[in-house]
């Protein structure tokens, strides 16, 4: 899998959110909900949709499928961009990020993300930092096809052990 280490500029979304956890997966219904709305948006800052995860600063000191985090469905837009009722703004800041092409249905990229955590981070001298995680689905995004492409942004600081 490719990656590539990106300082990242502040990005500036316009979505809808909610609470779950991997056991109580609320992805679908997040994105059937926030799909109609951002169509009538006229403030995009682009065509592409992000997909945040806000994890609590603990989520992975050990895992638990019920451990509960943050989920939007989300896009970018301008800075005049005013929220309506069923919007909100989330900004996420500048920072260092681990960035994976991932290739392959969205029902299997959780063998990407074991690849990242168990293989690549800790052979990279980074280690996860607390800050949002986010995939961008572009013009290739084609939900749980297998030619479906992506980017998996992961949020990393250099590893204190070293």
């Amino acid at each position: 899998m490719n990656s590539r280490i990106i300082k990242s500029n502040t990005l500036l979304l316009a979505g809808q959110k909610t609470t779950m956890s991997l056991s109580d997966n609320k992805t679908l219904e997040l994105w059937q909900g926030f799909m109609p709305v951002i169509k009538g948006v006229k403030e995009l800052g682009g065509t592409e949709l992000y997909s945040v995860e806000i994890y609590p600063e603990d989520y992975f000191s050990y895992f638990s499928p019920h451990k509960e985090f943050e989920k939007w469905a989300a896009a970018p837009v301008k800075d005049a961009f005013e929220p309506d009722g069923s919007l909100k703004v989330l900004e996420i800041q500048a920072g260092l990020y681990a960035v994976f092409h991932y290739k392959g249905k969205s029902s299997e990229a959780h063998k990407a993300y074991q690849y990242i955590f168990e293989e690549w981070m800790p052979a990279s001298g980074y280690e996860v930092d607390n800050r949002p995680h986010f995939a961008v689905m572009g013009e290739k995004y084609r939900n749980d096809h297998p030619d479906s492409e992506e980017e998996l942004w992961v949020p990393i600081k250099k590893s204190a052990l070293l």
